[in-house]
């Protein structure tokens, strides 16, 4: 099957609602050219420097997403370009991604990552650190940011069950998060679970956004 085939595949099947991330990280970019000329916009790659290149190299009406977990150090690298960050974990990285986007004059669209899974390895906050952070008055005061909805990742297991209790307990934490009165910089409408594995799942539990890779561009 080739990139243009498996992507077409996918789609057909993605609800309207749906958005399709689609990872292309450690791909040269042939490949994700095959993907951008099959109708592709929105890559997701989870090393700044590589998607640096890649956007410096490929048309620029190309979505990119931050997908990976972002050191505080590497934000100025990506802060010109990029249009959403997945994993933001901590009011401190939050910050620094506000300070970027202002020297750049812009406004850059966020997710926070919630720890859903059993897994230690994964990052994340709980919903205790997400009502602090919403909470604190430093977050208030962030301009160039805005937190536009959630993210989280399963647990890498067989047990569909474990997944969808995972996937559904997100839902619930965003379905509160959107309760609450829109402000400035936080307007949630993005729900970012499911990838390869166990999409179809997180599309039944609620997702608005799933990030496929191998499933596109086979494995690594």
């Amino acid at each position: 099957m080739s990139i243009q085939s498996n992507l077409l595949e996918i789609t057909s099947t993605l609800p309207a609602h749906v958005t399709l991330v689609a990872v292309s990280k450690t791909k040269p970019v042939p490949d994700l050219m095959e993907a951008y000329n099959a109708g592709q916009r929105i890559f997701g790659e989870n090393k700044i420097q590589e998607m640096e290149a890649k956007h410096a190299e490929m048309p620029k009406d190309i979505e990119w997403h931050m997908i990976g977990h972002v050191q505080t150090n590497k934000v100025k690298y990506m802060a010109t370009f990029v249009s959403l960050v997945h994993g933001v974990d901590s009011l401190k990285l939050l910050a620094e991604i506000n300070k970027q986007a202002k020297k750049n004059n812009r406004v850059i669209d966020c997710l926070l990552q919630m720890h859903i899974a059993e897994e230690e390895t994964k990052f994340g906050m709980d919903e205790n650190e997400l009502d602090e952070l919403l909470a604190s008055e430093e977050f208030k005061q962030l301009e160039n940011i805005k937190v536009t909805g959630l993210m989280g990742m399963a647990t890498f297991t067989e047990d569909e069950n474990q997944i969808r209790k995972e996937f559904t307990h997100l839902k619930t934490v965003f379905d509160v998060l959107s309760s609450k009165p829109e402000t400035r910089n936080l307007k949630p409408v993005t729900l970012s679970m499911g990838m390869s594995g166990d999409y179809n799942i997180a599309i039944g539990c609620g997702s608005t956004m799933v990030r496929i890779g191998s499933s596109i561009f086979g494995h690594r």
